[in-house]
């Protein structure tokens, strides 16, 4: 166990400070109304915005996932993850104005300006309730838990004691300054999790018994982990963690920050964004920072770790104050972090707690403007003042917070039930992305699609006693949920005319889905083709993944790879541009 020294707890009590210190600056503006207490008045500049997505999707439990992935399945084994670019820059290019077209408070409003009738109420306040409610505070709770597992790896802490103390700041600057201060805060917490993390690394791989990085990537526990894609000699690795991942599970899948046509907390914050343009570079600035450049101090970390822990008996030997029931490669992270000296252990451990905080107040306040304006407001009382909504809003807060805090204690180690409810959106996602252009989806849509992908993940996970690998039930569940809604969509009315109309002018998607329900003098011309926003929508993809590709074959030493994917990277960005005006 480590024991931080005096200069670390005073910098991991300065970070506190500061981040109350936000909070307590930004709660005048968010206690006047709604749009200020969870969309800051709809005036926050793009890269704030970016860097707020980005800090919210580094949580604590990140780089112990990227650590489990690289100690199983190699650095190619990121692909389950890195393939929800694509989700991303598909938001960045089509969806990201169109959401921030709509003015909505929440996304959750979407569903009666595109539906109507009792069909488009009911799924409104089920989806609140379950994202807000239920889904969210599992999500808060493995946040927690990941809190814990790091509490007890490097501080001896008990789980009460950690999510009492990290999660009472947090609640207490999310409480007082809304959106606002959780997005001012995520700006410092972001810099300070990116300087830990990267000096943490490099301190790391300079260890004496690590000594550099050529003798890293030359070690023979190493060398075989280093591919960037799988090989294609192993037919099953390169089918499972590349080829479905980029063909199938983007878009087909639901994943908190990458949902497909957008949604949850990113969706938030191109609703608080100055206008379309800026929330347009927004999300770009998120995709870039979040795939490209992230990753990799997480990375080096979990191939160090293959050297100082070849296995689990040699984490657990390291960790003997830790319950051996909870060890697995996931916590090689943490293990490697009790070798940093003092001042920089209390900056990373400052920055563990940052990526904690930034994500759970995100959630939080997601959450609560759910509980705020798409049930009490909705369904209860719909002339509740403004203010009635902010406390609703920061009651909401508090309650979320405890209810995570509570879940997180009886998780332990098995996430079984996590997963089967995360899996309720598998099949769903080309439905998230055709409801914008195609007139025919309706409601009895999506509550199918909800529905269907439940039952089938259900009996899958369940019922299915046959030999079927995660990805094989993914790809059934996809195929037969799909089915299943295209059929109920036809076989169900349609969404009334004028909803459909005034949902079409509002908005101005791509007439070609919509030609069949509006009339020629109810239509509008879109400012940018489709086709105009796919090909930024490739061409964004392809830079990206090129400057993830540039920055590993730098760090290995791999120059004419390197000079490939550079030009790769600077010709895209370059056709890019060329097409950023019309975009914008």
């Amino acid at each position: 166990m480590v024991r931080l020294t005096a200069i670390d707890w005073w910098i991991v009590g300065g970070f506190f400070l500061l981040s109350l210190a936000i909070g307590l600056y930004s709660s005048r503006q968010a206690g006047k109304s709604a749009a200020s207490f969870f969309l800051s008045k709809r005036d926050m500049p793009w890269w704030l915005l970016g860097i707020s997505m980005v800090a919210t999707t580094f949580s604590a439990d990140t780089p112990n996932l990227v650590t489990d992935i690289v100690r199983k399945n190699g650095i190619a084994g990121n692909w389950v993850w890195w393939a929800f670019l694509l989700t991303g820059m598909l938001t960045v290019f089509v969806y990201s104005r169109l959401w921030r077209r709509t003015g909505f408070l929440t996304d959750l409003e979407f569903y009666e300006a595109r539906y109507s009738g009792t069909s488009a109420r009911f799924l409104r306040t089920f989806r609140a309730f379950y994202l807000g409610v239920i889904f969210n505070v599992l999500v808060m709770a493995t946040v927690c838990l990941a809190g814990i597992k790091i509490g007890n790896v490097l501080l001896g802490m008990s789980p009460i004691q950690t999510v009492i103390i990290a999660s009472t700041v947090t609640v207490l600057y999310a409480f007082l300054g809304g959106l606002k201060g959780i997005i001012l805060t995520d700006f410092f917490q972001f810099i300070l999790a990116m300087v830990g993390t990267i000096w943490a690394a490099y301190f790391i791989v300079n260890m004496p018994e690590i000594g550099g990085l050529a003798a890293l990537f030359e070690h023979p526990n190493v060398s075989g982990k280093l591919d960037l894609i799988p090989s294609m000699d192993n037919k099953q690795d390169y089918y499972l963690l590349f080829l479905i991942p980029l063909s199938v599970q983007w878009w087909a899948s639901y994943y908190p920050g990458a949902e497909p046509g957008g949604g949850g907390y990113v969706a938030q914050r191109m609703l608080a964004a100055k206008n379309e343009s800026h929330a347009l570079s927004a999300t770009l600035l998120f995709n870039m920072a979040h795939y490209a450049l992230r990753p990799w101090p997480w990375i080096l970390i979990a191939l160090a770790s293959l050297v100082m822990f070849p296995d689990l008996a040699a984490i657990k030997q390291n960790l003997g104050h830790v319950e051996h029931g909870i060890i697995d490669d996931d916590l090689a992270y943490s293990a490697m972090l009790t070798y940093l000296p003092s001042g920089l252990l209390g900056i990373v451990v400052a920055s563990l707690i940052a990526a904690f905080m930034s994500t759970i107040s995100s959630h939080l306040n997601w959450g609560a403007s759910y509980i705020s304006n798409d049930l009490y407001k909705t369904l209860y009382k719909p002339a509740a003042s403004e203010k009635e909504l902010v406390l609703v809003g920061r009651l909401a807060t508090i309650v979320l917070m405890i209810a995570a805090m509570v879940v997180s204690l009886f998780l332990q180690n098995a996430l079984e039930a996590f997963g089967i409810i995360l899996l309720i959106g598998a099949g769903t996602g080309l439905i998230f992305i055709l409801r914008w252009f195609w007139w025919r989806i309706n409601a009895y849509s999506e509550i199918s699609a909800m529905l269907a992908s439940f039952v089938i993940a259900l009996y899958l996970q369940k019922g299915y006693d046959g030999d079927m690998t995660s990805t094989d039930k993914l790809l059934v569940n996809v195929a037969l949920t799909t089915i299943i809604w295209i059929v109920v969509t036809f076989l169900t009315p349609p969404t009334e005319a004028a909803t459909l109309t005034q949902f079409y002018k509002r908005i101005r998607p791509y007439s070609l889905g919509w030609k069949a329900a509006i009339g020629e003098h109810d239509r509008v011309g879109e400012s940018t083709s489709l086709g105009m926003q796919l090909l930024a929508m490739l061409l964004g993809s392809m830079m990206v993944y090129a400057l993830l590709f540039a920055i590993g074959y730098w760090l290995f030493g791999f120059y004419p790879k390197l000079y490939l994917a550079s030009a790769v990277a600077i010709v895209s960005a370059f056709l890019l541009k060329l097409i950023w005006n019309r975009l914008d």
